[in-house]
Formats: structure tokens, C-alpha cells, sequence
């Protein structure tokens, strides 16, 4: 699967539905190999803790800055698994195995999925 950049081939590499682990979450449409780039969560910036809701993605700068962002395309979907398909480098978002199409893909929050951790986490670096 080729680099995506813009919501529309997001829109043709992923579906929002039903899902049995949250509410509703992303699926895939096509497969998917390990290491593959899958999109940005994008959104607006959040830099403030007060700030923080159900999709804000927060993700620590090289500068040592905790950054989030509200997320505004299909990745706000992504559930939480402590076995997870995808991770985030930042902003970015990449398979860490392969996925098969109808599989639902998700990532490790990086903190207690009921929101009890007091600071916020992303898998990035």
C-alpha cells in the first residue's frame, strides 16, 4: 500500500463500523504489511492537559514537549489493545504486523484504558 496523505485514500484504505472491543473502531479494507505507513492522525494541537478528551492522541516531541492532537480524520476510530496491529512514530501511524482485511486495527494507549493514568502517553518516542 502506497504512502497515504489525504482523507479520501484513507477513506479507501480503512472503514469506521461496529466493533467488539469500543463503540466503533477502523477496519481494514485491503491487507496490510508489517512496517507499511498508514496515515497522520490529524487534527488540531492541544497543548494544554485541560485541553485532553476521548480523541486527543498526545505524542512526545524530541524536545521532550508532550504535543496532542484532536483528532479530526477516520484514525480517531483506533481502539485500544495490549496486542496491537499499529503503532505511532509522533503523528504517524504504522502497521507492527500484518493485517487482513476486515481485521480491526488498533493500538496499545500506553496507559490504563479505563483514563485513570494522570499523564497523558503515546507509543512514540
Amino acid at each position: 500500500m502506497p504512502e497515504l496523505e489525504l482523507e479520501l485514500e484513507l477513506e479507501d484504505y480503512f472503514t469506521v463500523e461496529d466493533s467488539s472491543i469500543h463503540g466503533q473502531g477502523l477496519f481494514a479494507r485491503t491487507e496490510i504489511e508489517k512496517g507499511e505507513y498508514l496515515g497522520e492522525y490529524d487534527g488540531p494541537p492541544i497543548e494544554h492537559e485541560d485541553d485532553n478528551d476521548s480523541h486527543v492522541l498526545w505524542a512526545e516531541m524530541e524536545d521532550g514537549r508532550w504535543l496532542g492532537r484532536d483528532g479530526k480524520n477516520i484514525l480517531r476510530y483506533l481502539n485500544h489493545s495490549t496486542q496491537p496491529s499499529c503503532e505511532f512514530e509522533g503523528f504517524e501511524l504504522y502497521a507492527i504486523r500484518n493485517i487482513e482485511p476486515g481485521e480491526e486495527l488498533t493500538i496499545d494507549y500506553g496507559e490504563d484504558p479505563l483514563g485513570e493514568d494522570e499523564v497523558p502517553a503515546s507509543k512514540s518516542t
